[in-house]
């Protein structure tokens, strides 16, 4: 964008303009996005550092099951608690102070001499990943103008797939390089450094100008505002903030009691449902233990934690691709395709491992299979299930839906995270990718009956629909 290229302003407010302020937002985007670089690391790097772990402390499938919930376990309680930290201590500082918790959690992980030391220093390492999952795009949509908030909010989901990435990658590295029996203390040992940059970048990043107003700060609110939009923008949106903060004030949120009215009662349980059927083809049970089910199929240790970063590679792409599919297709079409995809390919793991020989031919095909299967998740299910969450509450109903449909999401998470090596180990990988064939049939079925369509509506328009009973 040339110096002189201007971006019409949404609802009446200024053009945009080009220059320096426009940098800055890039700049403050990336160093907050370690956030989600943290949470992909964090996420990914048991994939490889499992094995060596359990071996060392002499444990089976239950314990590896403990160890990797433990951390999900922990973000459930952090998505549900990082926003309310952030109202009250601001954007800013929480994020901080997860870097902080990020580091010193990562070194508990590091030093562990044994495994309830580990689940308790994995468990908090999942406390800062669930409330960096909550503020980071939080933050990032408070700071960034609407022109360009779907990119600049989008870096996040990029950043946590790249995190994985990097996960996978040093992973393969390490093993490929390291032969001594704690290898797996330098994988979790590297997650200090993205820690370490986030806590000393969040120095030079303002606060979110949309907290301060809320707290009564527009002389504060304006510099922030300053810093990244042109003059007159600056000063049209914090009316514009103002104007919004007053209207939300006067607005009684929605609690519990609510949920007596059917057709809130209706959508808050549509909500959980979307939040369970977003972890229910089990991608994340890849992400963490595809090493495991790759030396499964037949790879070796060394060879399946190499061929795993092809999980990471093919996560990346179908983000990507994501962003080119997710507003030429309504939600519903993405998400309903994804599911019979990432079915389809439980399918033809099972099938695979069902017919064909032991040998390597057998492992490369469920190789092939897995990332097809992981590349199926990211361009189809994984963001268009989050966006459409976030869309069929109207604002009252926003907080209360949200928390419990991220809450479920995480849970859901939390469960199948544990049992997976549980299942692996008793029924095989035939058995268990069958019962996730089994159950993406099912959750297709219940998406098409119950799963609304937003695409193209505004929230109002989705509000007086849903009330009418309408949910197409």
């Amino acid at each position: 964008m040339s110096e002189n290229t201007t971006t019409n302003g949404g609802n009446g407010l200024p053009p945009l303009t080009a220059g320096s302020h426009n940098r800055r937002i890039g700049i403050i985007s990336v160093v907050v996005t370690f956030g989600g670089l943290l949470f992909g690391y964090d996420t990914g790097v048991i994939n490889g550092a499992l094995k060596p772990m359990t071996e060392q402390f002499g444990i089976q499938a239950l314990g590896e099951g403990f160890i990797t919930a433990s951390l999900l376990l922990g973000a459930a309680i952090g998505a549900a608690a990082g926003g309310r930290l952030a109202d009250r201590f601001g954007r800013k500082p929480t994020i901080q102070y997860l870097a902080v918790l990020f580091f010193f959690s990562t070194l508990g992980t590091v030093f562990a001499p044994e495994i309830v030391v580990m689940v308790c220093a994995r468990f908090f390492l999942g406390l800062a990943v669930g409330a960096a999952s909550t503020l980071v795009p939080v933050y990032l949509s408070e700071l960034s103008p609407t022109e360009r908030r779907g990119v600049l909010s989008g870096r996040n989901e990029f950043a946590i797939v790249a995190g994985q990435l990097l996960a996978f990658t040093i992973n393969a590295i390490i093993a490929s390089t390291m032969s001594f029996s704690w290898t797996w203390r330098v994988m979790l040992a590297v997650c200090a450094i993205p820690a370490v940059c986030l806590f000393i970048g969040m120095f030079k990043v303002p606060e979110s100008p949309r907290w301060l107003v809320n707290q009564g700060h527009y002389d504060e609110a304006l510099a922030v505002l300053m810093e990244v939009r042109n003059e007159d923008r600056a000063h049209a949106e914090l009316s514009a903030i103002k104007a919004e903060a007053e209207a939300e004030a006067s607005l009684e949120k929605a609690g519990f009691a609510d949920l007596k009215t059917p057709w809130i009662l209706r959508l808050v349980l549509i909500g959980v449902g979307l939040g369970i059927c977003q972890q229910l083809p089990g991608h994340n049970s890849i992400m963490y233990y595809g090493s495991q089910v790759l030396e499964m199929a037949g790879f070796g240790h060394q060879a399946a934690v190499v061929a795993n970063v092809a999980n990471g590679v093919l996560a990346v792409v179908g983000t990507g691709l994501c962003f080119v599919l997710i507003d030429r297709f309504t939600r519903r079409q993405m998400i309903l395709t994804g599911f019979a995809l990432t079915t389809l390919m439980h399918i033809l793991i099972t099938t695979t491992q069902w017919f064909l020989p032991d040998g390597t031919p057998k492992a490369i095909v469920t190789m092939i299979f897995m990332v097809l299967f992981i590349g199926c998740m990211q361009c189809f299910l994984n963001m268009p299930m989050w966006v459409l969450m976030s869309e069929i509450f109207p604002q009252r109903l926003r907080g209360l839906g949200m928390g419990l449909s991220v809450f479920a999401l995480w849970i859901m998470n939390t469960i199948i995270t544990f049992l997976f090596p549980i299942l692996a180990e008793d029924f095989g990988l035939k058995g268990t990718f069958l019962m996730f064939a089994i159950i993406g049939f099912l959750a297709w079925f219940w998406l098409y009956r119950y799963a609304p369509e937003t695409h193209g509506r505004s929230l109002e328009e989705l509000e007086q629909s849903f009330k009418a009973g309408n949910y197409r």
